[in-house]
């Protein structure tokens, strides 16, 4: 038995005074001398130490990427040899399959459904340390090819304080066919126009050659032969950006008979710095609002090639510009990037008004659609012109694929067909056919009125049966049905699969004939532009005069649906001279008045949100908000509905206040300065974010305490944004760390108050799980070496059991035993019933009275004995004897 606690120092202390109040605290009793020994002896803590015959044995499963096959291939032979050699029946045998997250084998042996992208070795070994039972000898076994994508050190430090020994197998070889790309290298950032150099580092075996492609934004810069020596080549690039922003450069090898492909390419991103500057996306050539910004000294970047727009242009950039550009045109990616740009990071949006912007440009229901300060889509009292809608739906076999939420492809297309006919007033009219090689008429031409429930009802119930579309024949049955309707609109939206188009036939003739008769023909592909049957799809829509939208999220279906019907059935623009009157609420915005022109040439018709601050409106019928703003998150919006370049724009561009009107909406939309005394650092390392925010402890200290900073966090995958936690490092400095998805670009923004200093786009390697580097091998085993571990060569000598010794603690049954020896000395006390004394015989009662007597009356002789003539008294008793004699009487009636 040992004593743990120091409170046994007090033994011996206490057995002496025990000895000392022996008498006063009655312990001659040999109970009550028990209960207070045990109880100086639980107060030491004691425990019996005793080595643990048993085992609890965690086997972990490398499932990543880069182990392929390896894993399901010899898990079989390896369980029963493990389950094999268990010495005992103690002994547990628990398996977990990891990769970029941890779960444990169930005992179906359902495989593996997490992310296979990252090998987050670390995140396994901290998830099993925090599981492993404390009283119980434990071990690792790992099998893995040995490459992690994360550092171990915290991973070593937590099992050998654990005293827990980590075994690995590598379950392959180094394999001698394998080239690489082991590092793009250069700065993370630098300034407009300053010279960088690129490294890029190139990894196999012996003296190979092969060629070298260096791309930036997707564009070619260089291609040519990299040769290894001894296995590496180093190869060096020189660049020189002369725009600020964000830009992704990727190289790829190709080597022939490569052993894994999945490591032949790799990209980062670099931020080019420059001043505060707005991003102008035009299709206008000489945009008057380009030239009238930069005449008053704005850095504006304008943009006339819209498939240039990507998120690392609003790198750097304070307020982003879309003058009368369709959104069919922008990218999905920058448009889903603008919401967090001016939430979370602090930007402005201006929407300015055209033929092809506001709904009239399809940004009803689009990712900015409720950024801006106003509504796109048209009140039914409102419209002038009545529609006849034809909807060809794609029912192929590839539309019966499940997505997420336990909904088909084909239900997501019958959601957006039932979008569309909801938006449709009811003197539209609308068709709906279903196509495989044969177009089948779920709806004919039918007139809306009182019907939507009805028709929609009818469009969610459309199947998929398998084949692919014949394009041709859905396009005719629904001209067949549209020349029939004398509406003033006429349009089809053909949906189909950008991978499974068949059979266009003559459409080009058959387009030809619906266009000249007004019908128009817009196409939502599912895929992307550079799937098999794309080319068509972009054909149709160009021949048909209509819009063409791909999307590779069938969630997105629906939305695009809306935005289609809202174009051509739910947006106005008004190409008449339109009175215009000032509100006195632009005092909101700058405290200079402007001297506002008298009308507008034209003006898209939307209505103004409620938290909007409208400073101009129209004097027609509609009221309509012509120049609007409002506060978005950290940052601003704001619309310009009438035109400021190109056709009905005239009197605005001759307006004397042009110039200080874009002036001043400039300044408001890029908001303020980041005060001095606070700055942000962050670097990214293999898949880990280190953020560093920086301050003046005497400026911020306070503010910081009073507010403390937000980090928020988000992808391009357009999920839901992340907040991440701070550590305070020391005065003036915080710091976070983040490990990011590989492949994944991130971007996201410190918010101090009112301010933000927004960071990225950061590009995590999509390498990262192929890059073999030796060092990581040597970490492993480096760990396992460090753990008591080894290299595991007969999975027999598995169970073998580390050096381990529990401990039990003697606290409880101690204290069981005292409570019970307690209770009987109670029982003993109220019973009478006496244990054998340690102490001398007590005297005699006589000879006790007499004594008590003599100290009582010391200097008086005794009384006489009495004579017969007088009564006999009873002898004197001390009040001791008196005292005596009641708790005598008092016990004997209580037997």
């Amino acid at each position: 038995m040992t004593f743990t606690s120091p409170e046994y120092f007090l033994l011996i202390p206490a057995l002496a005074l025990v000895g000392w109040f022996w008498r006063g605290l009655k312990l001659h009793s040999p109970l009550r001398a028990i209960v207070l020994l045990l109880g100086v002896i639980a107060l030491t803590d004691p425990v019996i130490r005793h080595q643990q015959n048993s085992l609890d044995l965690y086997v972990l499963l490398d499932r990543s990427d880069s182990t392929e096959d390896l894993i399901d291939k010899g898990l079989p032979e390896w369980q029963r040899l493990l389950e094999k050699s268990k010495p005992s029946r103690r002994d547990n045998l628990r398996l977990f399959n990891y990769a970029a997250e941890i779960a444990e084998v169930g005992a179906d042996g359902s495989t593996f459904t997490g992310s296979r992208k990252l090998t987050k070795t670390s995140l396994a070994l901290q998830s099993i340390a925090a599981q492993v039972d404390e009283k119980r000898p434990s071990r690792v076994l790992l099998f893995t090819d040995g490459y992690s994508t994360e550092p171990l050190h915290e991973a070593a430090a937590q099992l050998e304080s654990r005293g827990i020994p980590l075994d690995y197998r590598l379950i392959r070889e180094e394999s001698a066919n394998d080239s690489r790309i082991s590092r793009i290298g250069f700065p993370e950032r630098v300034q407009v126009g300053e010279p960088f150099l690129i490294s890029i580092t190139v990894k196999g075996t012996g003296n190979l050659t092969f060629p070298l492609i260096l791309r930036r934004n997707g564009q070619t810069l260089t291609e040519s032969p990299v040769t290894l020596v001894n296995g590496v080549a180093t190869v060096e690039f020189t660049d020189r950006i002369s725009r600020s922003g964000g830009y992704d450069y990727q190289a790829e090898i190709r080597p022939e008979n490569d052993a894994h492909l999945g490591n032949n390419k790799s990209n980062k991103w670099i931020e080019i710095t420059g001043g505060p500057r707005i991003v102008l996306a035009t299709r206008y050539q000489d945009d008057p609002v380009a030239k009238a910004l930069s005449a008053l000294d704005f850095t504006v970047e304008t943009v006339s090639d819209l498939s240039q727009l990507k998120p690392g242009l609003l790198s750097g950039a304070r307020a982003v510009i879309l003058n009368n550009i369709p959104a069919h045109e922008v990218p999905t990616d920058f448009m889903k990037s603008l919401d967090f740009f001016v939430r979370e990071q602090g930007g402005g949006l201006l929407m300015a008004g055209g033929e092809r912007s506001f709904g009239s440009g399809g940004y009803f229901q689009s990712p900015i659609d409720s950024l801006l300060p106003v509504s796109m889509e048209l009140k039914s009292e409102h419209r002038k012109l009545s529609v006849a809608l034809a909807i060809v739906m794609d029912r192929s076999g590839s539309m019966s694929v499940g997505v997420a939420g336990g909904k088909t492809k084909m239900d997501l297309a019958n959601s957006g067909a039932a979008n569309a006919i909801d938006l449709l007033g009811p003197m539209d009219q609308v068709a709906v056919f279903a196509v495989d090689s044969e177009a089948t008429t779920t709806i004919p031409l039918t007139r809306i009125e009182n019907k939507k429930a009805e028709l929609s009802a009818r469009t969610r119930k459309i199947v998929s049966s398998g084949g692919g579309i014949f394009v041709y024949n859905g396009l005719k049955a629904a001209w067949d049905e549209l020349k029939k309707s004398p509406a003033g609109t006429r349009h089809v939206i053909l949906f189909s699969d950008a991978q499974d188009t068949e059979e266009p036939g003559d459409y080009k003739n058959l387009i030809k004939e619906m266009t000249d008769n007004g019908a128009t023909i817009s196409v939502i592909g599912l895929g992307t532009n550079k799937d098999i049957d794309s080319a068509l799809l972009e054909d149709i829509a160009k021949l048909g005069k209509g819009r063409i939208f791909f999307s590779e999220q069938p969630m997105d279906i629906p939305k695009i649906f809306a935005q289609e019907t809202v174009t051509i059935a739910r947006s106005a623009f008004i190409k008449d001279p339109v009175g215009a009157q000032a509100t006195g609420r632009w005092s909101e915005i700058s405290p200079k008045p402007l001297d506002w022109f008298q009308q507008v040439d034209g003006y898209n018709l939307s209505y103004a949100r409620e938290d909007a601050t409208v400073s101009l409106v129209s004097k027609d019928e509609y009221v309509a908000p012509l120049v609007a703003h409002a506060r978005r998150g950290l940052g601003r919006s704001a619309a310009v509905s009438f035109p400021l370049g190109g056709e009905f724009s005239e009197t605005a561009r001759n307006w004397p206040g042009y110039g200080d009107f874009l002036q001043t909406m400039g300044r408001f939309l890029m908001g303020d300065d980041t005060p001095p005394g606070i700055a942000l650092r962050h670097r990214l390392e293999g898949t880990r974010l280190t953020l560093d925010l920086l301050y003046d402890t005497e400026t911020w200290s306070k503010k910081l305490a009073t507010l403390p900073p937000k980090v928020r966090l988000r992808d391009d995958t357009g999920g839901a944004t992340t907040d991440l936690p701070w550590r305070r490092i020391a005065p003036g400095h915080f710091s976070l760390t983040r490990d990011l998805d590989e492949g994944s670009i991130v971007r996201g923004a410190v918010q101090v108050g009112e301010n933000a200093l927004p960071f990225g786009p950061l590009s995590v390697g999509s390498s990262v799980e192929w890059a073999f580097e030796s060092e990581r091998l040597a970490d492993l085993r480096t760990v396992s070496l460090q753990t008591k571990g080894r290299e595991l060569l007969d999975i027999s000598t598995a169970w073998l059991r580390p050096p381990f010794v529990a401990e039990t603690s003697l606290r409880l049954p101690l204290g069981i035993a005292l409570v019970l020896l307690i209770l009987a000395e109670a029982l003993l006390t109220r019973t009478e019933w006496k244990l054998p004394q340690f102490a001398l015989p007590r005297r005699a009662p006589k000879q006790r009275r007499e004594k008590v007597l003599k100290i009582k009356s010391p200097a008086q002789p005794l009384p006489a004995a009495p004579t017969a003539k007088e009564p006999e008294k009873a002898p004197e008793i001390s009040t001791v004897e008196t005292a005596r004699s009641s708790r005598y009487q008092r016990a004997k009636d209580r037997k």
